[in-house]
Formats: structure tokens, sequence, C-alpha cells
């Protein structure tokens, strides 16, 4: 399922317009994407957890040849999913 596709969805259980469903759900990962890119935790109960997590410095090696590559620390965005979501796909 895409964007596009999700919006369908929204709007066909809702009744909304698509253009309304568009802009709640642009503004849903807006939020999240800055309280994440803050270091905040975003938690939908039973759908799951997005955080930001610390990535620390380490050596890596380039596949082709063989050289060693170091890689920096970064923050990168992660998902746990909640039980209820995980039992759902199970």
């Amino acid at each position: 399922m895409n964007k596009g596709e999700l919006i369908d969805a929204v709007a066909g259980a809702t009744g909304e317009s698509k253009a309304t469903v568009g802009r709640i759900l642009d503004a849903t990962i807006d939020g999240i994407t800055v309280a994440v890119a803050e270091g905040d935790k975003v938690s939908f109960t039973g759908f799951g957890t997005f955080e930001r997590r610390h990535r620390k410095a380490r050596v890596g090696r380039n596949p082709q040849t063989g050289a060693e590559v170091k890689i920096e620390a970064a923050n990168v965005p992660a998902f746990k999913a909640g039980k209820a979501f995980k039992d759902a796909v199970r």
C-alpha cells in the first residue's frame, strides 16, 4: 500500500474527502518527523513507537575492495512495533 492507497482507504472509511485526509496525513507525518528529530518519542498504544536512536561510530568494509571505511556516528530513526500490531501481523 502506498500513500495514495492509504488516503483512499481512510477517506472511504471516514467519509472525509481525499484532500482533507491527505492534509491530515501530511500533518501527522510532519509532526512525527519533527518530534523524532528533536529527540522525542512518539507512541501510539498498540501500534508502536517512533524514536531517534544513536548509532556509534564504527569501521566497515568496502564490499568491492575490502578496504576499511570509517563510518561516523549518527542519529537514526527507529520504529518498534506494539503488541497489538505484532499480533495482527502474525
